[in-house]
């Protein structure tokens, strides 16, 4: 038996460094052996290409103009052919974990499509071609390059989940606020110093993750009457945000009174003051 399985492993190995050497070869025959034979529609216009470590997507997997979802996760793609653009029923895309540096151009002209995932790439911007895409709700560019918000995304008004966490983002603009259908926006992983002012007049917002960044002080959020999540966990703050009745809070304090954080909070306000009275002296004599 151990046996068996132990000429299981090498052939599962031999056939992943097979496909690594053939990923390379831009042949037709090659290919098909990465991707198959794309010949008929598949039954429920549903094409799943993901871990195949593909170079290049076959035109071949683009002539399928009923298609509605189209999975590439988990390949080394960094370029689309133009001829994605002909899948015009297109509705749910997934390029994640890829090696995109810019999103190709293909992908602004998909009127129907709906859910992007970009997740896991090198995009450090959006073109403003995105912003053609108006029935996109769902945008995922977790675990990118990004350092500045892509103002583009303000003007995807349909837009109702946005997934930028990971990247190092810094603050957000006030036209995001123009995204009235936005529900949740999740930022987890960035660089944002204070709880982003925009946010706070976006009271239809029912989700919002800034875990992992900077944030010292909370403001109030308890005037956001469609909130219903908010995530504030391993933020250097002296503070919980006060919400409303009903909504979760998940982080320090989440599970304590407001007079119980308030007291905590000037306990470490405190502590903060005399740490920085402390120093002080010392930074003057060396001066």
């Amino acid at each position: 038996m151990w046996r068996t399985i132990g000429v299981s492993q090498r052939v599962s190995k031999m056939g992943n460094a097979m496909r690594g050497v053939i990923a390379f070869i831009p042949s037709e025959r090659c290919q098909r052996f990465l991707v198959g034979d794309l010949k008929e529609m598949p039954l429920d216009r549903t094409l799943d290409l993901s871990s195949r470590q593909l170079r290049r997507l076959p035109v071949t997997a683009c002539v399928f103009d009923e298609l509605v979802k189209l999975y590439l996760s988990d390949n080394n793609l960094s370029s689309l052919p133009a001829e994605l653009q002909g899948l015009k029923k297109l509705q749910l895309l997934a390029l994640d974990f890829n090696c995109f540096e810019e999103l190709p151009a293909a992908v602004c002209r998909l009127p129907q499509l709906s859910i992007l995932y970009l997740g896991n790439n090198r995009l450090y911007h959006l073109p403003r071609e995105l912003g053609d895409l108006k029935e996109l709700n769902t945008l995922w560019l977790e675990t990118n390059c990004f350092t500045v918000f892509p103002k583009v995304v303000c003007e995807l008004s349909n837009l109702k989940t946005l997934h930028l966490g990971y990247n190092q983002i810094r603050s957000l603009p006030k036209e995001l606020g123009q995204l009235e259908e936005l529900r949740s926006i999740w930022l987890a992983g960035n660089e944002l110093a204070e709880f982003p002012p925009v946010l706070l007049e976006m009271h239809f917002l029912a989700v919002i993750d800034v875990d992992r960044n900077k944030i010292y002080q909370f403001p109030g959020l308890s005037h956001m009457q469609g909130l219903k999540l908010v995530i504030y966990d391993h933020n250097p703050c002296i503070n919980a945000p006060v919400v409303g009745e009903g909504v979760r809070r998940v982080g320090r304090w989440a599970d304590c009174s407001d007079d119980e954080q308030e007291e905590d909070a000037s306990k470490a306000a405190s502590e903060t003051t005399a740490e920085v009275t402390e120093v002080r002296p010392e930074e003057e004599h060396n001066s």
